[in-house]
């Protein structure tokens, strides 16, 4: 494969509760701060152990072991602890954790999807092998979605009836490794009555396409997250459009990311679009520009 499709993907390391090794993303990170004095937060989740002020602007900080189901960290253990201020899903959040380790970097090929054994309740999206340390790549999604469920709200979507109708004549490629993300991409479709297909994976995503193609019924809008463990995003964008046999979908990665370069990079290896989430306007719009291009 091109070296164009490939990104490295640098890693911040750290623990939460005993010697194990969590990951996240260098993509997602603003800063890391030292503890700080908190301001309190009347009525809010027990994870959310108040606001940091982060220039300038107050930053709700999850105690991310409490909110994981690790014991929370107590007063002297929060003393000594960092806050890893995240830019995700149009938000800053600060997470606090026991201790930072280290930045590494890696590509998406190395990382594993979790055993199937670990359930939906799992916080984590991917395993890393690092010299023989296992790193679990935490799902920030999920973990939003735990402790601010409304976040889970797609919102409503005014569609005419020839747009619901445009959208339900295609073939529609949906591909999330969160499940979080999954349902709030599901949600909207369904809500409209439209049906798609739907995989965890850029390697199943690509088997479906070549599949589909092979039927007769090519996919004609493919929705895509671009951090994925295996085949992610950018690298499955550029399988298809190298393959000259294949019926060319409109193209859609979804991230996120907060993040200019991965939006520019999305364009280079060949996406039509590349969002942040979670704007379910924002994504029926481009998916009924997909659906001009597709008729």
């Amino acid at each position: 494969m091109s070296n164009k499709a490939k990104q490295s993907q640098k890693l911040l390391l750290f623990r939460l509760f005993g010697s194990r090794l969590f990951g996240l993303g260098t993509l997602k990170i603003r800063e890391i701060l030292p503890f700080q004095r908190l301001t309190k937060l009347p009525h809010s989740h027990h994870a959310v152990i108040g606001t940091a002020t982060f220039r300038g602007s107050a930053v709700p900080v999850i105690d991310m072991s409490a909110a994981v189901g690790y014991p929370a960290l107590s007063k002297e253990e929060q003393a000594k602890a960092s806050i890893i201020v995240t830019d995700i899903q149009r938000q800053e959040i600060g997470f606090l954790v026991r201790s930072v380790q280290q930045i590494i970097e890696t590509d998406w090929k190395s990382v594993m999807p979790p055993p199937k054994a670990l359930g939906t309740n799992a916080f984590i999206t991917g395993l890393l092998d690092v010299e023989g340390d296992i790193i679990q790549l935490l799902d920030v999604e999920l973990l939003l979605a735990k402790v601010y469920p409304e976040s889970l709200d797609a919102g409503e979507v005014v569609l005419s009836d020839v747009q619901s109708e445009t959208l339900r004549s295609l073939n529609i490629l949906l591909v999330d490794d969160s499940q979080v993300a999954r349902k709030q991409l599901s949600d909207v479709l369904d809500s409209k009555d439209i049906t798609y297909h739907v995989t965890t994976n850029g390697d199943d995503a690509l088997q479906v396409l070549l599949s589909q193609h092979e039927r007769g019924t090519p996919i004609d809008i493919l929705v895509s997250d671009i951090e994925m463990p295996g085949l992610d995003g950018y690298e499955l964008t550029f399988n298809v459009r190298d393959n000259n046999a294949l019926k060319q979908p409109y193209i859609i990665l979804h991230t996120s990311l907060n993040s200019e370069m991965s939006l520019s990079y999305a364009n280079q290896v060949g996406a039509n679009e590349a969002l942040t989430k979670f704007d379910a306007e924002e994504l029926m719009e481009a998916m009924l520009r997909g659906a001009e291009q597709a008729s």
